[in-house]
């Protein structure tokens, strides 16, 4: 039997905890005495506690995270309850900063804070020792990255077969940007290229195909960029797919000339723009050069295949409703591929608390500690904007209604989408568990009650749609439609089918 558990609760079985892999590759002399149980928050919390209890650890360390700390706390306190001998550690972005307001820190009999690559090693070695430390935190340094064991091996053939390999070219990030965890960073530090390389080499050599980067700032370095890509251009077949988070306003020829030879289907670029505010970037301490960024997006979009998922935050300090409407409008127009409508979050340790007063701003004291309402947007309004983000996904970045949109949006695409939004919820006093048949009924009727769309338009533009997602009954909106199934066009690798692997890589960051 392993003396040490590492666990964490993943959002979904496709998702792998790379964290849990570092900390295994770097239990030196321990690594032979520690393995992995990953877990989904699904699960219930006493049916988690027996499998950890299965393998009768002397310590077990969780992962914790803003998706799965509710659930985790309630399986820390069932462990404490019945083997209260069992040592219990508990570390992770979650619990890294303000860690003494969580309940979780009541349960756990110690808390690493900051990164715990080597420091939980160093803990597990103390306490089997039987050299119980006196401070229940342990403040761990960023350890230099040269010196850490790498964790791909720990991918099992499992993994690769079934779920998202998450891999990371850097850590860190120079910029400060106030709602993120990383503003707290000094500067990025990146992997030495020539290991990781050899370590992608491996993994691909395994039948890896589908590498989800979390870097925060893949294209700062242009040169470092230039090699993964190169690297891969020239491991192409038809499975590889990989995701980058790039900054939006740096896009050098050099990244150009490479990014234009992937093929449909194996590029997407996560961008984040949040706002275009200039006023409200200053505030938060966002650098970004509007202008770039716009050039940009409009280059990725016209001359590359890149699969591109944008993002922009609601109810930041100093924003109104008309001023996050322009930036959606603005973004709209640049035609990605999805927009996500994201609200802001206050995460533990992160330099936006320091607007709360001067800005009236009120959080849900419970993950994910959502801005309920702001100086400039009330809670009414951030109630209308969070159902908007439902919507928007439900409708605009499902893919699914390609035809039916332009005729929603219009020329004013946030005020007609929120006209549709809020007449959706009127309506149906729902945001989730809505099937598809109903919400093509649904739409059949808002697009004509709520933005003034005929009647023989909606039907032909809704008919389109639905013949392409293959539902096997007519519609209540044409019900002379025969009810055979009408199986979807094979659709360009470009739109419809990173769009789908788009909805899993994007639920959970990979450390």
């Amino acid at each position: 039997m392993p003396d040490i558990v590492l666990t964490t609760l993943n959002a979904r079985y496709i998702h792998s905890a790379l964290g849990l892999r570092y900390l295994l590759a770097n239990m030196g002399e321990l690594q032979a005495d520690t393995l992995i149980e990953e877990c989904v928050i699904e699960t219930r919390p006493l049916d988690i506690v027996e499998r950890l209890l299965l393998h009768e650890p002397k310590i077990v360390g969780f992962g914790i995270y803003i998706w799965n700390v509710e659930p985790t706390t309630k399986v820390v306190a069932l462990l404490k309850s019945i083997r209260p001998d069992i040592q219990l550690v508990i570390g992770g972005p979650e619990v890294s900063y303000e860690y003494d307001a969580t309940e979780i820190y009541r349960y756990a009999d110690f808390v690493v804070t900051g990164p715990a690559d080597v420091a939980f090693a160093a803990l597990c070695r103390q306490m089997l020792q039987g050299h119980t430390p006196g401070d229940k935190v342990i403040k761990a340094e960023p350890p230099a990255l040269n010196t850490l064991q790498l964790p791909y091996e720990f991918y099992t053939d499992q993994d690769i077969a079934h779920r998202v390999l998450y891999v990371e070219a850097s850590r860190g990030c120079p910029f400060k940007c106030e709602f993120c965890l990383s503003a707290l960073d000094k500067t990025a530090w990146p992997f030495d290229i020539d290991v990781f390389l050899h370590q992608m080499q491996q993994l691909y050599d395994r039948g890896a195909r589908r590498f989800k980067f979390v870097d925060r700032t893949f294209n700062l370095k242009a040169d470092t960029s230039a090699r993964i890509l190169e690297f891969f251009l020239q491991r192409l077949d038809e499975d590889v797919f990989l995701h980058f988070e790039l900054i939006p306003d740096h896009l050098p020829d050099k990244l150009k000339q490479l990014i234009v030879q992937f093929p449909p289907g194996s590029l997407q670029f996560e961008i984040g723009i949040q706002t275009f505010n200039p006023q409200v970037q200053t505030l938060i301490s966002r650098r970004q050069d509007n202008e770039k960024s716009r050039q940009n997006i409009t280059w990725l979009r016209n001359e590359t295949h890149a699969h591109l998922h944008t993002d922009l935050i609601a109810g930041l300090p100093g924003e109104d409703m008309a001023s996050f409407a322009a930036s959606f409008d603005e973004l709209v127009t640049l035609n990605p591929h999805e927009i996500q409508v994201g609200i802001l979050k206050r995460l533990r340790g992160s330099p936006i608390i320091r607007h709360t007063e001067n800005y009236h701003m009120v959080y849900n004291p419970h993950p994910p500690y959502n801005v309920l309402s702001s100086r400039d947007i009330d809670f009414a309004g951030m109630q209308r904007i969070t159902r908007f983000a439902r919507y928007w996904d439900m409708i605009a970045n499902s893919g699914r209604f390609t035809h039916t949109l332009p005729s929603i949006l219009g020329e004013q695409s946030f005020l007609r989408f929120m006209r549709l939004t809020d007449w959706l919820f009127a309506t149906t006093q729902q945001t989730h568990k809505i099937s598809l048949n109903r919400l093509f009924d649904l739409l059949y009727d808002g697009l004509i009650q709520a933005l003034d769309v005929t009647p023989a338009l909606t039907a032909a533009l809704l008919w389109q749609d639905y013949q392409r997602a293959g539902l096997k009954k007519a519609p209540h909106f044409m019900p002379d439609k025969a009810t055979t199934r009408h199986p979807p066009p094979s659709q360009p690798a470009s739109s419809t089918a990173p769009q789908r692997q788009a909805r899993h890589l994007k639920t959970s960051p990979g450390r």
